[in-house]
């Protein structure tokens, strides 16, 4: 499968100081990580697989912890580094490591532009060499040791192909006029950093309908929350094998007082019951009868107020009928024309100028290149051609509004406020859907 390339197990300083000497001569170089987040509390990289054009590099950083002469190759854009699905990899690299990788390219991504149906690695292996990957150490617990030979010649498979790969894509991309695309796409990955802060007081909102429930049911979720997050360090388990998320949001809003109550609610012989049900009616109890406040909610960066309403609806609607017709006629997916988050940013700013449009929210410059005069178009058929209030008008708006928000008529009476509806009541669901 691998031919005659040489595997290198990478376990001493000295052999890192070796393979880093071999790779910053290299031209271009596959990356790839596996990491043991399914088995363990606290998730690590466990090992690196690096291939260049000659060598399939397999570092262990459980061995080797300081990975130091590896940052001038990561960090050189001149040294191409090819992943696939490369977000995950960016952001646990630079987590546990300090390796922020410049010069990507996303073999993911290159599929996805050039309108493959399948895009997934092992897809792509088994189109152009006809080799079938087999994934049966996709789950392994990679902090086990020691590496045996099926576990590296597993790990190489990932990223011994994505030298090959990226020049093969490059030609038809080249060819496709989307290059650039991908190119701009793979300089955002760069910017990917790790979002979870740990020991969060606000951390249990991130529970799935953790901001729908009472005070009360948030309290006790916090206190659940703890509670799952000292058990799951002290057994080395991820948190979810301790208590999946759906128990814990149905242990808060029923928030059982007794053994009577826990068991009548759930099964007598769930396992959870068994191994935590004292400790999860003393959580609830600690926590309705805490004083400790509740943390303000963290909210998404917010954005100025944009067009809202019917309005709004009738232009996502113009603008996903558009996106569609574009992927039907290109032959890719959605996301290689322009994603949900970027087109509820064309809504919300509705822009009618190219200079407006490009500074929209996440808008790629090879975006404003192809669709600008289209995207205006259609905003401009949507809400009509754009006009400025004579002075007559704006004088005259503030009486208006007075009278729509109901002021009272000649006879002192509270009148309705005209059209039926008071101002602000339009849905701001348009820019969701």
């Amino acid at each position: 499968m691998f031919g005659d390339t040489p595997l290198v197990l990478v376990e001493t300083v000295d052999a890192l100081a070796r393979c880093a000497e071999q790779l910053s001569r290299a031209r271009v170089i596959g990356i790839d990580t596996e990491s043991d987040s399914m088995h363990h509390y606290r998730e690590k990289v466990c090992l690196i697989q690096i291939s260049d054009l000659t060598t399939d590099f397999v570092i262990d950083p459980l061995h080797v912890p300081d990975l130091s002469p590896l940052k001038p190759i990561f960090e050189n854009p001149a040294i191409v580094k090819v992943f696939h699905g490369a977000d995950y990899d960016v952001v646990c690299l630079k987590r546990d490591f300090g390796l922020n990788p410049r010069g990507i390219f996303d073999t993911m991504i290159a599929a996805q532009f050039l309108g493959f149906p399948k895009f997934g690695l092992a897809d792509l292996i088994l189109r152009w060499w006809g080799w079938t990957l087999d994934k049966k150490w996709q789950r392994h617990d990679w902090a086990e040791r020691p590496l045996r030979d099926e576990h590296l010649d597993y790990a190489r498979g990932d990223s011994h192909w994505l030298p090959t790969l990226r020049d093969m894509f490059m030609i038809r991309l080249q060819r496709a006029g989307r290059l650039e695309h991908v190119a701009e796409e793979c300089e955002a990955l760069e910017l990917r950093e790790w979002q979870r802060p740990r020991n969060d007081p606000g951390d249990f909102y991130r529970v799935k309908g953790a901001r729908q429930l009472s005070d009360e049911g948030q309290k006790a979720l916090r206190a659940l929350y703890r509670f799952r997050d000292r058990e799951a360090e002290a057994l080395d388990r991820p948190a979810y094998k301790v208590l999946p998320e759906e128990i814990l949001m149905e242990l808060a809003d029923r928030r059982p007082d007794s053994m009577e109550a826990l068991v009548g609610a759930f099964r007598r012989n769930a396992p959870f019951v068994r191994r935590y049900g004292d400790g999860i009616l003393r959580a609830i109890a600690e926590g309705l009868a805490s004083e400790e406040p509740l943390p303000p909610p963290v909210e998404p960066a917010k954005r100025e107020p944009g067009l809202r309403g019917p309005r709004a609806e009738r232009l996502m609607g113009a603008l996903k009928d558009w996106r569609n017709r574009e992927v039907e006629r290109k032959g890719v997916p959605p996301i290689a024309v322009v994603s949900n988050n970027v087109l509820k940013e064309l809504v919300r700013v509705a822009p009618r100028t190219r200079e407006a449009l490009a500074a929209v929210p996440d808008i790629r410059r090879w975006q404003v290149s192809l669709y600008a005069d289209i995207w205006l178009d259609i905003v401009a058929d949507v809400l009509g051609p754009e006009r400025e209030a004579s002075a007559e008008e704006a004088s005259a708006a503030p009486q208006k509004r007075r009278r729509r928000r109901g002021g009272r008529g000649e006879r002192g009476e509270d009148r309705p406020a005209e059209g039926g509806e008071p101002e602000g009541s339009e849905s701001e669901a348009g820019a969701e859907s």
